[in-house]
């Protein structure tokens, strides 16, 4: 029997306000075009995450982390939730932030793109620029130093190392998988940035299924243009991530990628993100090697963030 506390995310969600309940429940499309080659047998699918209010599926993490932070008063009314964040778990923040009157600050890589910047600043987050160079994980760092050196002052979500980021994914996406599939869900590929909807997602689904299968992605190099995934063996390690927990890793190449997002575009209609094309590139590969099979990718986000990258005009 599974146990899950999804009734209760959903009832607490709806306390918040009509922004908060309409947080996940995203569509499942079928990638016709894009699976057109494989086995008859084999069925190749993408979870539309763009379709929550704040553009991402990192609103699933950042409700439940503010649910939990208010209900164990460590948001109390003054403090301000502070994260390092590398975009969208930024901008789910600062839109349910906005939502519920709470003020959020957030530490960013200087090289962090326009749009992303953009938003939150519309979105009245306030910003702090860490060093471009060190990325992601000069973020955290400079976001645990503002943390210890005025805790009375911060919230600090973690979203590294914070379980309810993984257990958002337990209660709400595992499900939606299981309802969505009719429970014939065989392969699961997500990629890996905090880890979390591998971890949340693959757990409810193991517990659902053994034999289900999971597969994370991330970059084939330390130094790479996939926007929000980490290249594990060389990056700060979050610590949700369980490296025992995925049957399989596959690494994506920075350029294979785009080309992924591209095709996806111009195939099947999908206008997505970086993340979500390297995600799609690893599940048609998981997807060719098999003779039956329903392979669901989880596509973090849509491609409005990543306008002013170059690639997208390759090949016109």
């Amino acid at each position: 029997m599974i146990t899950t506390h999804f009734l209760q995310y959903s009832i607490t969600t709806q306390a918040f306000g009509s922004l908060a309940a309409a947080i996940g429940h995203t569509p499942l499309f079928h990638l016709q075009h894009l699976g057109q080659t494989l086995a008859p047998g084999v069925q190749l699918y993408a979870k539309a995450e763009w379709f929550n209010p704040g553009g991402s599926i990192k609103d699933r993490p950042a409700l439940n982390i503010i649910i939990t932070a208010l209900a164990q008063g460590q948001l109390s009314q003054g403090k301000r939730l502070l994260d390092s964040t590398s975009g969208n778990m930024g901008i789910a923040y600062a839109t349910l932030g906005a939502a519920m009157g709470i003020p959020v600050t957030l530490v960013i890589p200087g090289n962090a793109n326009h749009e992303r910047m953009g938003i939150l600043r519309a979105l009245g987050a306030e910003l702090v620029i860490s060093d471009p160079l060190e990325g992601s994980d000069g973020a955290i760092l400079v976001a645990r130093q503002m943390a210890s050196a005025e805790p009375d002052r911060y919230f600090y979500a973690n979203q590294y190392d914070n379980p309810a980021n993984w257990l958002a994914h337990y209660q709400t996406t595992g499900p939606e998988l299981v309802e969505q599939t009719g429970g014939k869900i065989t392969h699961l590929v997500a990629g890996l940035g905090t880890s979390g909807t591998l971890m949340g997602t693959g757990r409810y689904l193991r517990d659902y299924n053994p034999a289900v299968r999971l597969v994370g992605v991330q970059p084939d190099a330390p130094f790479h243009g996939l926007e929000g995934l980490k290249h594990m063996p060389s990056a700060y390690k979050p610590g949700i991530y369980d490296p025992a927990l995925p049957d399989a890793i596959v690494e994506v190449q920075t350029e294979g990628a785009y080309q992924m997002a591209r095709r996806l575009a111009r195939e099947e209609g999908l206008f997505v993100g970086i993340s979500a094309a390297a995600a799609a590139q690893a599940a048609l590969q998981v997807a060719a090697s098999l003779e039956h099979g329903v392979v669901v990718a989880i596509f973090p986000d849509a491609g409005y963030k990543y306008l002013s990258e170059s690639f997208w005009e390759a090949g016109l």
